[in-house]
């Protein structure tokens, strides 16, 4: 099952991909994917560096608590 997401663009930028042969649905859903694992890495790295300036934190606890969290859904 699938969700509709929709957005507005200007209507030029509607003109030029209909010039183009591109299946804009895939492209536009590889973006959202890549940005949200870039999103996610970002958030990881920086709760790493929180949890390394506290002491007695292991290396890999924020990456053991996002784990567990995603496995729980």
């Amino acid at each position: 099952m699938t969700n509709v997401v929709s957005f507005k663009i200007p209507p030029e930028l509607k003109k030029r991909m209909k010039e183009i042969d591109i299946n804009w649905s895939g492209e536009i859903r590889k973006f959202i994917k890549t940005k949200i694992r870039e999103y996610r890495k970002k958030a990881l790295e920086e709760i790493n560096a929180m949890l390394s300036n506290l002491s007695g934190a292991e290396k890999g606890t924020a990456e053991k608590y996002v784990r567990e969290d995603r496995d729980s859904d």
